[in-house]
């Protein structure tokens, strides 16, 4: 007996989505039959993965956003509903990092990374989730489908690393802005969860797994590995679908058992 989770009809909108893990779950999600929404700064990487996407016969749009612009974000949501439907499924992921001890880190790097990773992705699930709102509250009973917000934090949110410091406090936010937000929200039929993924190979740091820190680092991890961006297709596309309508709240570690 085969089992799948069929998105056909539901509109997903992903930030980050220029490469690496926002990439793979706009591909995941396309497949499973979701109308992705691609949504960053780099505009032509984002026409390039639309390619690849239709290229196997999905249906993806793009739209230029900078997480840290607040009218970036709201124009980007509203010509997304507006052209392609309402947004059934938002895959918070956009995030950055920087590599330093604590004393040395600046009020510039402080800035960069809570502005994209906490305050960016705080109202950019905002501004999606405000809309799924109205929609749960102006439905005919029973009728509406539900929302599903799928925040992407890191296991570094839950167990601090060194010269990570910053990084690891703004995806701690988010886990706990993601719990806030499902405890007010879950009752509209939205729920809000959390993904935290631990290291994972991706084309940003792919050289570095062959250097001799990242091969210290592997040393370190519980089975000597780290993932692959595919590792995540199942949560995400379970966590996007009607299968986890009683999962809310939840921060769900993907680290092969790094955070434990």
């Amino acid at each position: 007996m085969s089992y799948s989770i069929d998105l056909s009809g539901r509109v997903a909108f992903i930030t980050g989505a220029s490469s690496g893990l926002g990439a793979q779950f706009a591909r995941v999600l396309s497949r499973a039959g979701a109308a992705v929404v691609l949504a960053a700064r780099r505009v032509e990487k984002l026409k390039s993965l639309r390619a690849q996407i239709e290229g196997e016969g999905g249906d993806a749009h793009v739209y230029e956003m900078d997480v840290t612009d607040l009218a970036s974000i709201r124009a980007a949501v509203a010509h997304a509903e507006t052209e392609v439907g309402s947004i059934d499924i938002l895959v918070n992921n956009s995030g950055v990092s920087t590599t330093q001890r604590i004393q040395d880190v600046t009020e510039e790097d402080y800035d960069y990374v809570f502005d994209v990773n906490a305050k960016g992705a705080f109202f950019v699930a905002q501004e999606v989730g405000k809309r799924m709102l109205a929609r749960s509250r102006g439905a005919a009973p029973g009728s509406f489908t539900g929302g599903r917000i799928i925040n992407v934090a890191s296991m570094a949110g839950l167990r601090v690393l060194p010269q990570i410091g910053v990084y690891a406090m703004s995806k701690a936010a988010v886990v706990h802005m993601t719990r806030a937000m499902a405890l007010e929200w879950g009752r509209f039929g939205i729920n809000v969860n959390a993904l935290c993924p631990g290291y994972i190979d991706t084309e940003i740091n792919h050289h570095h797994w062959s250097s001799e820190q990242g091969q210290k680092l592997i040393a370190m991890l519980p089975r000597k590995r780290v993932g692959k961006p595919e590792d995540l297709d199942g949560l995400i596309v379970l966590l996007a679908s009607d299968k986890s309508h009683f999962v809310n709240g939840a921060v769900i570690a993907a680290d092969d058992g790094f955070a434990l």
